[in-house]
């Protein structure tokens, strides 16, 4: 057994490393507005990523980008998680964010979707959640009826990242109702400005991003845009879904070590009753706590990452992954936040974002209430 990372990894965790400490952390306070990089801080950010060899990370390489394995993404993603100076939910200066749903198309469709997308001349989100139809895909109420050459999609969508800057949607709708999610959802590219779509509302989040809820009225999309066969829409989405909890588990684990490196700079300087906060056990036993959980995450991480490129069957380790970082960035976000004392809740400090954005992962691409019940129904099939 070789618990040591390949040299590649190690490679480009440094590189983002020294990115974030010389790059990211001395402006981080002061990059976002709203959802977004501020304009002269995204094309300065951005030329150096290039300079670096940091663009299109996710993209495979036939199509200009760098197909990174996801060990490596679990790297890359680890060190940026350090810093709030990137919106929560987007790494814009990386590159454009590509859904790997858009490298399955066909060739025609590649050249009116992907291509585009990789140019930065369109942009796509995916529109999945409904009210009632979080977690459950089952309990999913938009529909994709077969009508000639088209489909008639009808229904409501929330929780759409980026709804208003997309140029067309991936909508995951039902196409057979008596399968449910077991083989009968679909999912299909549909232009926002086809006829019969309606953003009809915006919600802002705590972590400081925006979503929208979509209405789908009598829209009529071509056969051609049905992504796969028909049924197809949860095996798609199975792929995507694993590595976004690598991504998010990646997330806990980049904040609990900004903690880590933040609750030991200041307790050693913090002086109380004459003697430096680092020297009580209440700072020596939570530093020896979350450092062993961090040693550990990252074995659980690494090892679950590993596992999906290996192409290993690995249906809880992701779940696994997600819920034990999440919940170990958010421990350590709150005990970094204490010790901080007030000044951990004011906004000159990126701690009470860093809890805050540790607290909606908790949520976010499953709750980890969810997380457990699967977990345990692996568990019990073992005894």
């Amino acid at each position: 057994m070789d618990f040591e990372l390949p040299e590649e990894v190690k490679l480009l965790k440094d590189t983002v490393k020294r990115f974030v400490d010389e790059e990211l952390i001395p402006i981080e306070m002061k990059t976002i507005e709203g959802p977004s990089l501020k304009p002269e801080y995204r094309e300065a950010l951005t030329r150096k990523t290039k300079d670096l060899g940091l663009w299109l990370l996710t993209t495979p390489k036939e199509y200009g980008g760098q197909g990174l394995s996801v060990l490596e993404l679990a790297g890359f993603w680890e060190e940026v998680s350090r810093t709030v100076a990137l919106p929560s939910r987007s790494h814009q200066i990386f590159g454009p964010s590509v859904s790997p749903i858009l490298f399955r198309l066909s060739p025609e469709m590649k050249e009116r979707y992907l291509f585009p997308v990789l140019r930065g001349e369109k942009k796509s989100t995916l529109a999945q959640s409904e009210p009632g139809a979080g977690s459950d895909p089952g309990m999913m109420r938009t529909s994709a009826v077969r009508d000639g050459d088209h489909y008639i999609i009808n229904g409501y969508k929330i929780w759409i990242p980026f709804a208003d800057a997309a140029t067309f949607y991936q909508v995951v709708a039902v196409t057979d109702k008596e399968k449910g999610s077991r083989g009968g959802l679909s999912v299909f590219l549909v232009d926002a400005d086809t006829p019969g779509i309606t953003i009809t509302g915006r919600t802002e989040h705590m972590m400081g991003d925006v979503t929208f809820e979509i209405a789908f009225d009598d829209v009529r999309v071509p056969v051609a845009n049905r992504v796969g066969e028909e049924g197809d829409g949860m095996k798609h989405a199975q792929g995507f879904i694993n590595t976004n909890r690598i991504h998010q588990a990646c997330h806990g684990l980049g904040v609990a070590q900004r903690c880590l490196e933040m609750i030991a700079s200041h307790t050693q300087q913090r002086v109380t009753f004459g003697r430096p906060v680092a020297d009580r056990q209440a700072a020596q036993f939570t530093m020896t706590d979350l450092y062993m959980k961090h040693q550990l995450a990252q074995l659980l991480v690494y090892r679950t990452a590993w596992r999906l490129d290996k192409g290993i069957a690995a249906r809880h380790e992701p779940y696994m992954a997600k819920l034990y970082c999440t919940e170990l960035g958010f421990e350590a976000a709150d005990r970094c936040l204490q010790f901080h004392g007030a000044m951990g809740l004011s906004k000159e400090m990126p701690i009470e974002q860093l809890w805050r954005r540790s607290r909606s992962y908790m949520i976010t691409g499953g709750p980890v209430e969810i997380m457990r019940t699967v977990i345990a129904r692996h568990i019990y099939k073992l005894f």
